[in-house]
């Protein structure tokens, strides 16, 4: 086994921790750690984290924290029984440098019951620990609160200042455990020492909110919390899970009460405008916000005076933007907007103190004082135009904070609001408005397009569209944000938005947007700016044929851009979109134009070369999906430039990287498709089926791809061809059923049988299929038929139903086997199969070929696209064909078996009908026959 320093230098490294979590778990196609490692680890692993105990040793020690808790995930408590033990008995009474990393290390332990769902299982872990863990957790959250509150009583462990810090940081770690502990539901320790956390005025909680170590509270420029404020922070959390899980144990006393007096000192009249402190004021706000929308405190917050209180001291203070938020949107145009579309989800986990303040407004709104609190608000908002008209240069923030606040409100007029005071802003020219007021006048549409007509938005498209070229960083930035989502509104099913309503201005939207990512000039400032990117991928498959007359200069400068980041990839988002804009950009001109096809080879193929010779594997996988989309758009002979790519697609190197396989197998079923005979020729058929055999269909995380690349082979290549290696290849499929059998191998196991027995393939019979298996071992089929496909039938997928259906009916009605023994006695139970499936007829009818070919690529919202390079694979909607129908030549399922069923009881009489009285549930089946027709 590695000697433990070298595996904590691994730890450091988050992608080994992945591998180390797969070498633990099994998962994937790594070969697992042996057990006796495993327990070796496991018992050095606390020690460890013990021995890195000094201020110095901070940042690995949290990393082997990490890494105990990797494997507690695991491991703990089946085989790992003495960690909370271990654990327990390194706690100290004096070294709070121990007690700090024993702490993190039981936090990053328990934090994960957060996100857990409650079962069994979990509460079995969570009562093991709290048996051992919680008695010395209220006695070290005891003595660590006293010693803060009250310094003066143990010198030795207060002073200097750096223990007094020691204690703080111990601090938050207890109240993150406290959270831990209480999460799911309460343990009854906790619960009897309620009073002693929330009483108003004597609990700890309520001490440490008005606690105020002043040796503590850090540098005021520094923008990291101070331990007091991360401490109030995390009593406002707990207090916060209080309202949502336990508000019974809070109305025993007015603690919430007490809570809100206390936040009210804390943050109102804008008490802490540092940066350090944006995470307590909005964790402030976000506790008033749940307090609010809980109901049970309605007295606290229904009257006037307390809302308009709430408005002026705590909302309007916070939605104001303060020195800092104007210099990052100078500075750090990026972050000002990362942080600006944080927006907060379903009214909570607010980002920034504008959202969370905000937040307070709309959980006002939405809980029944709309019309005190619009009242109010309507007059601050007035106020705050007023001021503004009177010194628009000087009082711009007070339309900027009345802008805030109006984005929050349900009930204001957005078309008036619009016309009266965002309209002028919106058309003001560059500089004659400060530009932050741009950029509320864009952000309103934004926030309000769900409620604008589609007139309404295309009449102001043209003036977003002009600030595409504004010199603000964020004022274009923003531009592109709202034409991209403004582009994806959806009425029903279908867009709002289509080819026709953009065709006067989608090529100079284009022209605008990569005129701007052009002009950064480094590589990592061409691709910083992903919405840029995403806005063009967006004009791109919205304007579709319109971008035609101007396709060739669009793809020269996409293919330019696409030069200047393979330098240095740096951000996989706008990777996604500048592929997504070629492939889309090709899929709409050559599907109108074919005769284009030879201009986005000739333009890709260049740097598609350099980026498979340099081995770029973040781009590599896109580009196996756009030379499939190439390729699958050639109707006749493959031309020899993708011919002599084969050899290098079939050598093992390039299959190694996980990532590419899901492309690669799009691409080689395309040349199979296109050139199945000439790839035979060549053997590179058996190169193919070697793929399959020795790299996928081995792999848990692969063989699927495996399954649908061999079903490329047996679709596309003759059956008297493949003879030569169909035993072999079905060898390889019943040794991995036999050695490592998943429920996901045995529905594609199952699947690929009915495949090769339902498509319509010349020879390819289901006496072919139940043949080659009988060779490998007579009697074989019938085992394979009963144990495997036909309990799988059932539970086929809606898409697969039809596939399913049309398999069994010909393996019941074309199949000599099938009438005689062994097989024969499974020949009932097959067909009770696909009775069932004939409840639900409206999936049995396949894919209808009048859909829309592009709606698969309507249907993904790029919003989602936010996976990094470590996603193995991300695949380009834009370059995907809707899947066709396998068993197309089959309209109607039920008249197909029928008129099966009907000849074969023709051929062999009463043995068939013997065998269809014995069938699951087939008597009202056959009565619904005979009824169309079909008298057996």
């Amino acid at each position: 086994m590695a000697d433990l320093p070298t595996l904590l230098l691994a730890s450091l490294n988050p992608s080994t921790r992945k591998q180390a979590e797969q070498n633990l778990n099994a998962v994937s196609d790594v070969q697992p750690l042996a057990e006796q490692d495993k327990v070796a680890l496991r018992s050095e692993l606390v020690p460890a984290m013990l021995s890195l105990s000094n201020p110095a040793d901070k940042a690995i020690r949290a990393q082997v924290a990490e890494s105990v808790s990797l494997i507690a995930e695991l491991d703990f408590p089946h085989k790992w029984e003495n960690l909370i033990d271990q654990l327990v008995a390194s706690l100290s009474a004096t070294d709070y440098n121990v007690n700090i990393g024993v702490l993190q290390t039981a936090h990053s332990i328990f934090r994960q019951w957060r996100a857990h769902v409650r079962s069994d299982e979990l509460f079995t872990e969570i009562n093991l620990v709290l048996s051992k863990f919680t008695t010395p957790f209220l006695q070290l959250f005891r003595q660590t609160a006293a010693l803060l509150t009250n310094p003066s009583t143990n010198p030795t462990l207060t002073t200097p200042t750096a223990n007094y810090a020691l204690l703080a940081q111990a601090m938050v770690l207890l109240i993150d455990i406290f959270y831990d502990f209480t999460c799911q539901d309460l343990p009854p320790a906790i619960e009897d020492a309620h009073a002693e956390f929330f009483e108003p005025g004597a609990g700890w909680f309520h001490a440490f909110l008005s606690w105020d170590a002043t040796e503590l509270r850090g540098d005021a420029d520094d923008a990291t919390p101070s331990l007091p404020s991360q401490i109030k922070t995390g009593v406002l959390e707990a207090a916060e899970l209080y309202i949502k899980l336990y508000p019974d144990q809070l109305q025993k006393s007015p603690a919430v009460e007490s809570f809100v007096q206390a936040v009210w000192a804390l943050v109102g009249s804008n008490n802490l405008p540092g940066v350090a402190d944006d995470q307590l004021v909005s964790q402030a706000l976000r506790f008033i916000s749940t307090a609010i929308r809980s109901g049970y405190y309605k007295p606290l917050f229904s009257s006037r005076d307390t809302i308009s209180s709430l408005v002026q001291g705590v909302v309007v203070p916070n939605v104001t933007l303060r020195e800092h938020d104007v210099e990052q949107f100078e500075d750090d145009p990026l972050e000002f907007i990362r942080l600006d579309l944080s927006l907060s989800s379903a009214g909570s986990d607010a980002a920034t103190r504008r959202q969370a303040a905000a937040d307070v407004l709309q959980a006002l709104v939405g809980s029944g004082y709309e019309t005190e609190t619009t009242e109010i608000v309507g007059s601050w908002i007035g106020t705050g135009l007023s001021e503004y008209e009177k010194n628009k240069a000087d009082n711009w923030k007070a339309k900027d904070s009345a802008h805030g606040v109006t984005s929050t409100n349900s009930l204001v007029d957005v078309v008036k609001f619009f016309s009266d005071h965002v309209f002028q802003d919106l058309q003001a020219q560059e500089g004659s408005v400060h530009p932050i007021l741009q950029v509320d006048a864009i952000r309103f549409l934004l926030t309000f397009r769900n409620q604008l007509t589609k007139e309404q938005l295309l009449s102001v498209l043209p003036l977003l569209a002009r600030h595409l070229s504004s010199v603000n960083y964020v004022a274009y930035t923003y531009a592109a944000i709202t034409i991209e989502r403004v582009l994806s509104i959806k009425q029903g099913n279908q867009l709002m938005f289509a080819q026709a309503d953009i065709h006067d201005f989608a090529a100079d939207l284009m022209d605008a947007l990569l005129t701007k990512i052009e002009s950064a000039g480094t590589a990592e400032k061409v691709a910083e700016n992903d919405h840029l990117m995403k806005c063009a991928m967006r004009v791109v498959v919205t304007a579709r044929q319109t971008l035609t007359p101007k396709f060739e200069r669009i793809l020269a400068r996409l293919v330019a851009i696409l030069g200047v980041i393979s330098k240095n990839p740096s951000n996989p988002r706008f990777d996604q979109f500048i592929f997504e804009s070629i492939a889309g950009l090709m899929r709409f001109v050559v599907s109108g134009t074919p005769t284009t096809l030879p201009v986005f080879e000739q333009a890709l193929f260049g740097p598609f070369t350099f980026i498979l010779q340099q081995d770029i594997d973040q781009y590599i996988p896109y580009v196996f999906q756009v030379l499939a989309q190439m390729l699958e758009s050639h109707r006749a002979e493959v031309p020899e430039q993708y011919r002599s790519l084969l050899p290098f697609l079939l050598t093992p190197a390039i299959w190694q990287q996980k990532g590419s396989i899901p492309g690669l197998v799009k691409l080689l079923k395309a040349f199979l498709a296109r050139d199945g005979a000439q790839m035979l020729a060549a053997g590179q058929v058996a190169s193919v089926l070697a793929v399959v055999q020795q790299r996928l269909i081995p792999s848990k995380l692969n063989d699927a791809w495996g399954f649908e690349l061999l079903q490329s082979v047996v679709l596309n290549i003759k059956p008297d061809q493949l003879k030569q290696y169909i035993k072999a290849v079905v060898m390889t499929l019943l040794t991995r059923m036999q050695t490592s059998k998943t429920d996901k191998y045995v529905h594609l196991f199952a699947r690929f049988f009915l495949f090769a027995m339902a498509i319509n393939v010349d020879g390819l019979s289901p006496d072919y299929v139940i043949g080659t298996v009988e060779e490998i071992q007579a009697g074989l089929w019938s085992q394979i038929l009963v144990n495997f496909i036909v309990p799988q039938i059932p539970k086929m997928p809606t898409k697969d139903r039809k596939l399913a259906v049309v398999g069994v009916t010909r393996l019941l009605t074309q199949s000599a086997f099938m009438t005689r023994p062994p097989s024969s006695t499974a020949w009932p139970a097959a067909l009770g199969s696909i009775v069932k499936l004939f409840n639900e007829p409206q999936y049995l009818t396949g894919s209808k070929t009048e859909e829309d070919p592009n709606a698969g690529l309507t249907e993904i919202d790029f919003e989602e696209q936010t996976a990094g390079y470590q996603a193995a694979y991300s695949r380009l909607a834009a370059s995907e064909t809707p899947e066709a129908d396998p068993v197309e030549y089959i309209r109607d399922t039920q008249q197909f078996l029928g008129q099966e069923l009907v000849r074969l009881s023709k051929e062999h009489g009463p043995s068939v009908k013997a065998m269809i009285q014995a069938a699951p549930d087939a008597g009202p089946f056959v009565q619904a026959l005979a009824s169309a027709g079909f008298v057996l």
